[in-house]
């Protein structure tokens, strides 16, 4: 019998240097792009995994668009043409310019592709890379497993669960707040 081999085996590549889906873009979310996104947030898969109500409509996203908020870095995918995903991190101010909190979509047909996971990576490494954020945070239902996954993949962990969170559906759903420490 062989003797056990006890050097230490290389870790699974971070998610952040997968390859991406073929032919997938992503880049700075544009203002020309608010059509799209109105679209994109309508989705019901969208709109369940996230705290947007329904009949939002076009005109107040292109507002939304137009008057980012300070701190705000946003992100778009684009596949064949289309606008399949969203996302953006918020540096926070004060005592707390050190954190940013983490938002995210990705078309309802476009689940299990990978564009979740170029998103996200893209997110993590201009926080960790350009914006020095020491800390990210998020909020995800406990009921989106597949989000959750991905969360965990990049290194963000669960630090707690906050009960009836938000009102979804006609009923109270709790969510996970996780993070993401780096450099600390």
């Amino acid at each position: 019998m062989p003797p056990e081999d006890s050097t230490p085996q290389p870790a699974d590549p971070p998610a952040a240097t997968r390859p991406r889906p073929p032919g997938l873009i992503l880049r700075a979310r544009e203002p020309s792009d608010w059509q799209a996104l109105a679209a994109l947030m309508q989705l019901p898969r969208v709109r369940w995994g996230t705290l947007r109500l329904p009949f939002v409509s076009a005109e107040e996203t292109r507002k939304w668009i137009e008057k980012p908020p300070d701190g705000i870095t946003c992100i778009v995918a684009i596949l064949e043409d289309r606008l399949v995903g969203a996302a953006d991190v918020t540096r926070y101010r004060g005592r707390r310019d050190h954190v940013g909190g983490i938002g995210m979509s990705v078309h309802d047909d476009f689940h299990g592709r990978g564009i979740g996971s170029a998103l996200l990576g893209a997110l993590v490494d201009t926080a960790d890379k350009w914006l020095n954020l020491r800390r990210l945070e998020l909020s995800v239902y406990v009921d989106n497993e597949p989000a959750i996954r991905l969360y965990k993949r990049f290194g963000f962990v669960i630090e707690g669960t906050r009960r009836a969170a938000a009102f979804r559906d006609g009923e109270f759903v709790d969510d996970y707040v996780m993070a993401r420490l780096h450099g600390v």
